[in-house]
């Protein structure tokens, strides 16, 4: 289970923040106590600021190294089959065994862990959006299907309060961005591929289905032609065909 929480890095990054902003704020305040001088108090009110401003400027470019080395920007351009392959690499690096169900048919389990005695479910959601509460529902039935002793939902960006507040009453537990960044950073180099080349292994086009990697075919239905999933029903992904 987990609650919400911000990554080390970033909870770091905030109390330094603070503890600067604390030490400029005595400074200035302390050099007119001490000087009553506000010529002194000027000259070290601009030396506090450019301090400060040159120390968020360098927390700044650290954080942007960061997320370049972790590759998260890739990750955002992922169709979800790549984003399950990506996390099978991911989980198999750091002691898994893993099986990425979604071709067959997932009831609720994009992956499979299998660890030490332990068996985990796991929900991939790569999105461009906060992830809901029926991630975490859909997580939580597979634990019985899969006799596992624990669901978790990982994903690329982050989970809405309501998915938080259902996953503290449930055997879920999510990894949301911030904690995914510190998986793949924690990595040993070259333990896993870099999201690019997971990208350029599992290539995705207008005829594949972006949820489950099988091919898309051309169906008529009460509104039209749209393209669905060839694995239906096991994938019931569908798009609208072109007019025209």
């Amino acid at each position: 289970m987990m609650a919400r929480r911000k990554s080390k890095a970033k909870q770091q990054e905030e109390f330094i923040q603070a503890i600067f902003g604390l030490l400029m704020f005595v400074s200035i305040f302390g050099t007119f106590g001490l000087t009553k001088s506000l010529q002194a108090t000027l000259i070290v009110t601009v030396f506090s600021v450019v301090v400060f401003i040159s120390v968020l400027i360098l927390i700044g470019l650290k954080r942007r190294e960061r997320l370049k080395r972790s590759g998260i920007a890739d990750i955002d351009k992922m169709h979800g089959i790549q984003f399950e392959k990506y996390l099978g690499y991911l989980f198999k690096a750091q002691g898994y065994k893993t099986q990425v169900t979604k071709a067959s048919g997932d009831y609720g389990a994009d992956l499979i862990l299998q660890k030490d005695g332990r068996k985990i479910v796991v929900q991939a959601k790569r999105y461009s959006k906060n992830v809901g509460i029926k991630a975490v529902q859909e997580a939580q039935a597979a634990i019985a299907h899969y006799g596992a002793s624990e669901a978790w939902v990982v994903t690329n960006r982050d989970f809405t309060e309501a998915a938080y507040n259902l996953a503290k009453s449930n055997r879920v537990r999510l990894i949301n961005r911030e904690i995914l960044i510190e998986m793949i950073l924690k990595m040993n180099p070259g333990s896993a591929p870099k999201p690019k080349a997971v990208i350029a292994a599992y290539p995705v086009d207008e005829t594949t289905c972006p949820r489950c990697g099988n091919k898309l075919v051309l169906r008529d239905g009460s509104k039209g032609k749209f393209y669905g999933c060839s694995s239906y029903p096991k994938c019931r992904y569908m798009k609208k065909a072109n007019a025209g």
